[in-house]
C-alpha cells in the first residue's frame, strides 16, 4: 500500500471504532424488543442506507421473524400492531417520509435510525436512534474523510448486526438454526 492509501484506511477504521463505541447498548435492545413484539416488520431506506437495511431484513427472516421491504413487489399492507423501521440519515427522504406518515395513521409503530432527532420522519416516529456519521450532504472531515455518507452508512449495518445478535440471544438462536432459513436457491 501506499502511504496516503495507509493514512486513509486507518482514519475509516478509526472513525467505525468510534461511531461502534457511541452504539447505545439500551438501544440496541429496546429495538430487539420492538421487533418481537411486532406482528410484523417493514424496513425501509433509501439508496445505500436502503442497502443496509435489505442485509437487515435478510437476517431478520433468517431467525424467523416475519419480515417485508418496503417497495417490493410481496410486501403486504402495514397495520396497527406492525413496526416499520426506516434507516435514514437525513430523516427528510420525502419517500420514506410518506411511508412513515402512512405507517403512523394507520397506527403502526414507526422506528427511525438516524442523524438527524429533529428531522420531519424523527418528529412523526415512535422512537428515534441516533447514530454517528455525517449526511451526504455534509463535507466535513471534522466528522469523517469518508465521502457522502459512508460513515453513517456503515454504522448503521453495525448497529443492525448488533440487534440481530441480541435478538439470537433473546430467541435462544444459533447461525445453525439461522442458516436454515438461509436462501438455497443461488
Amino acid at each position: 500500500m501506499i502511504p496516503s492509501q495507509t493514512a486513509g484506511s486507518s482514519k475509516v477504521a478509526s472513525e467505525l471504532y468510534q461511531a461502534f463505541l457511541q452504539i447505545n447498548e439500551d438501544e440496541v435492545t429496546g429495538l430487539a424488543e420492538r421487533i418481537i413484539k411486532a406482528n410484523r416488520v417493514f424496513v425501509a431506506g433509501a439508496g445505500r442506507s436502503g442497502l443496509m437495511g435489505r442485509a437487515f431484513a435478510m437476517r431478520l427472516m433468517q431467525l424467523g421473524i416475519p419480515v417485508y421491504v418496503v417497495g417490493e413487489t410481496v410486501t403486504p399492507a402495514i397495520k396497527a400492531g406492525d413496526l416499520l423501521v426506516i434507516g435514514s440519515g437525513s430523516g427528510e427522504t420525502p419517500l420514506l417520509v410518506a411511508f412513515a406518515n402512512k405507517s403512523a395513521s394507520l397506527h403502526a409503530e414507526v422506528v427511525l435510525i438516524t442523524l438527524s432527532a429533529h428531522s420531519t420522519i424523527g418528529r412523526m416516529a415512535n422512537h428515534t436512534i441516533m447514530l454517528t456519521g455525517a449526511r451526504k450532504d455534509q463535507v466535513d472531515a471534522d466528522v469523517s474523510v469518508q465521502p457522502m455518507g459512508s460513515l453513517y452508512e456503515q454504522t448503521l449495518l453495525l448497529f443492525y448486526d448488533i440487534v440481530i445478535i441480541s435478538l439470537m440471544q433473546m430467541l435462544e438462536m444459533d447461525a445453525s438454526r439461522m442458516y436454515e432459513n438461509h436462501a438455497n436457491l443461488e
